[in-house]
């Protein structure tokens, strides 16, 4: 199993017999492999300005047409963080605000150009490793590896649900 992983538990893992890090751990360590992937991507491309968590507004505006507000929600900040990351984002050239012209009261925001090919790094670098995971599982591998983020996902859900009720 991944024994480098096993490592950074350190040795009360050994002693107590722990030879799988867990669900949890996997999850933690396995994220890093789209995030190193598309930082790679992004410093290519000239886009290493781009803030912490700018990458998931940009591709899901730019590659799911997901509405800016809903992937703010799915951030889980602060109104404030939400805030500054989009001001952070427009200064920097990667959304911009305009009036809305059928109401003028409102603001829309929108990809810029340089926005468009940030995020367009970013869909080539989980691209990237969506083809590795392909080649290193079968089909059906990944259909359950699938399965279970989408469980985990909605066990999630329910829980904050519950929370708030």
């Amino acid at each position: 199993m991944t024994v480098k992983l096993l490592d950074e538990l350190g040795p009360r893992a050994y002693a107590r017999g722990v030879t799988d890090p867990g669900i949890p751990a996997l999850l933690r360590a396995a994220r890093g492999a789209y995030g190193n992937a598309i930082r790679a991507n992004l410093a290519a491309g000239g886009f290493d300005d781009l803030p912490r968590n700018g990458p998931f507004i940009l591709g899901g505006m730019a590659n799911y047409e997901a509405p800016l507000g809903g992937l703010v929600r799915e951030l889980g900040v602060s109104k404030q963080a939400a805030s500054q990351l989009v001001d952070t984002l427009v200064l920097r050239g990667y959304l911009e605000r305009r009036t809305d012209e059928h109401d003028r009261r409102r603001m829309t925001v929108e990809l810029t150009e340089r926005g468009r090919a940030a995020a367009e790094a970013v869909r080539a670098g989980v691209a990237s490793i969506d083809a590795e995971l392909a080649d290193a599982l079968t089909g059906e591998q990944l259909a359950g590896l699938h399965a279970g983020l989408v469980a985990l996902t909605e066990i999630r859900e329910r829980h904050e649900d519950a929370a708030r009720s």
